[in-house]
């Protein structure tokens, strides 16, 4: 019996490597970013350097925009005439209607799709793209692959410290009040996505009090679950980001760490700046 040829699908906000894409051949479409009206794909027409860097130095509206269906059609009527089936996974689909576009389009096509709601983007949607490649591998059928990946999916974790709230005013997470007295008193916000939706975990007053914060919630899941691997999600601040890593390996030893730029759809909310972390409880 001849394997299924199964075509991999999913949106850049997954922060996967060009050298992992090319390698199992992943298809992926980009999300969008407008800045002062002018529409540009993630990681084609910018790259999120550039897209920070812009952020950092120009005045302006940086906003999100809807995935286009139409790219989903053009890659499902491809990938039929080669491929059994796809399976998808995206980003969350309470952030994003890339999800939506995405299953739409293949039954537009008539292409047969799993397709999966990661419920998170960044680390946590790679190393599902990843644990799932793997477990095909194994031999796992589409259906279990999908219920085991759908199931690791409350096993992820995304916490991220906005530098200021300047941007999460501006795009109207943050009323101007709420702006002023973080600013005044030093607050920082901690958001984390839970259930595919981006929430406010706590406040507290200092970065540095935010980071021992992030760090706390790591030690409580290695109490009783396996991590074997942490992101250090970041905003453009590389060295903020490394002095952070170290702090990681020297207290964790045998966790691997990786250091990672924050995806720019999110980066539009939280500024440049932002620093979080990310694991997933194996």
């Amino acid at each position: 019996m001849n394997q299924a040829k199964i075509a991999w699908i999913t949106d850049t906000t997954a922060s996967l490597s060009k050298e992992f894409i090319e390698q199992h051949h992943i298809h992926v479409i980009p999300l969008h970013v407008v800045i002062n009206d002018q529409f540009y794909k993630e990681t084609i027409d910018i790259s999120e350097q550039e897209f920070y860097d812009r952020m950092k130095n120009e005045e302006g509206k940086f906003q999100t925009s809807q995935t286009a269906i139409a790219d989903f059609v053009v890659l499902y009527k491809e990938l039929k005439e080669n491929y059994d089936f796809g399976i998808a996974i995206h980003a969350s689909s309470l952030l994003t209607g890339t999800y939506q576009a995405s299953v739409m389009a293949a039954e537009m096509e008539d292409f047969k799709l799993f397709a999966i709601d990661s419920q998170t983007g960044s680390y946590p949607l790679s190393f599902l793209i990843k644990k799932g490649i793997e477990l095909t591998e194994q031999g796992l059928d589409a259906s279990e692959v999908v219920r085991q990946l759908n199931a690791l999916r409350d096993h992820t974790r995304l916490y991220l410290v906005p530098s200021n709230l300047d941007q999460l005013h501006k795009s109207g997470r943050v009323s101007g009040s709420q702006k002023l007295i973080a600013s005044l008193f030093n607050i920082k916000p901690i958001l984390s996505i839970e259930d595919g939706a981006a929430k406010i975990k706590d406040k507290v007053r200092t970065e540095k009090k935010a980071l021992a914060w992030l760090v706390n919630k790591l030690k409580e899941d290695l109490e009783t679950k396996s991590v074997r691997k942490v992101a250090i999600v970041h905003a453009n601040d590389l060295d903020r980001a490394t002095e952070l890593e170290r702090y990681l390996n020297e207290a964790f030893p045998t966790i691997e760490t990786e250091k990672l730029m924050l995806i720019t759809v999110a980066g539009v909310h939280t500024g440049v700046g932002t620093i979080g972390l990310s694991w997933v409880c194996e």
